[in-house]
Order: structure tokens, then sequence, then C-alpha cells
């Protein structure tokens, strides 16, 4: 862990590196790697949307677009990325549970192609329950956005 609310510095992760700090895995990753991360504030998560993902073979298959779902939890697993950054080592791999999700907008589908950024701000934490806001962007545009709680637990 670094904290660098102080320096200022935001730090990268890979998609190794995301790997290793939380526990989802194909089909169910939904975010390629995070980069802009500033430790107990906000991070950047980036999905590289692309035709060969398993739900556009039925969502739809004439014309596919990304479940707003997954882009939600797209948003979520930015969000762990980050708490794992703030908590520390210790953190990672812990299982993130949904806890409420409120105020979710759709603006506009996400397609094969569309590079997706996701932003994730922290709005309070408190014991093991965060709370956060997200928005998903496409070329700057906002594609989703939502406020999220979830819960920080052990994989026991």
């Amino acid at each position: 862990m670094t904290d660098d609310t102080q320096t200022g510095e935001a730090n990268v992760a890979d998609i190794m590196r995301v790997m290793h700090m939380i526990p989802h895995r194909y089909p169910f990753l939904m975010i390629d790697r995070v980069v802009d991360i500033h430790a107990n504030a906000s991070a950047v998560g980036i999905k590289n949307v692309t035709i060969n993902e398993p739900y556009f073979t039925g969502h739809f298959p004439r014309q596919p677009v990304m479940p707003g779902v997954l882009i939600i939890e797209s948003m979520a697993q930015t969000a762990a990325v980050l708490v794992v950054e703030t908590l520390g080592e210790d953190a990672a791999g812990k299982l993130v549970y949904f806890m409420s999700v409120d105020e979710a907008r759709f603006r506009r589908p996400v397609v094969p192609g569309d590079s997706m950024h996701v932003h994730v701000s922290k709005i309070r934490h408190r014991g093991s329950v965060w709370k956060f806001k997200g928005e998903a962007r496409v070329d700057d545009a906002v594609v989703a956005e939502a406020t999220y709680a979830a819960m920080i637990r052990d994989d026991t």
C-alpha cells in the first residue's frame, strides 16, 4: 500500500496486478487494467470491449450490447482495486459483496470496439462497508453512472 494522498502520485495496476488484487477471473473479470489510482480517493478502470465477450452471443446477436449490470460490475471491480490499494496487501483477494446499487442510469449502449473508462470515487468508508460513486465513459461521453455500497469480506 502506498499513501498517495500526501504525495498526489497515482498508481497503476496492469491485468496481472488486478488479478492479484481481486478474485474475479474470466469470464467475469470486467476490467483490463486500472490507472490513476489515488488511495482512499479514486481510480479509473479500463475495459476494452471486444466481440469475443461471452455475453454477446445472447445480448444481442444482431446488435451486441454490453449488459448494464456488467457495466455496474466493472465499477465494483474498479472500486475493489481501489480498496486494496487503500488497505494494503492484506486486503488482496478478499471478496466484495454488493449491498446496494442506487441511482443507476444508462445513457447509451456500450458495444464491441468501445474502450470504456470507469471512474470511481469513494464517498465514505466505515468498517468493512464502503460507498462509491461510479461513472462509465466511452470517448469522454457518460454511458452509465451509479452509486453503490459494498462489504469487504474474507474468502472463507
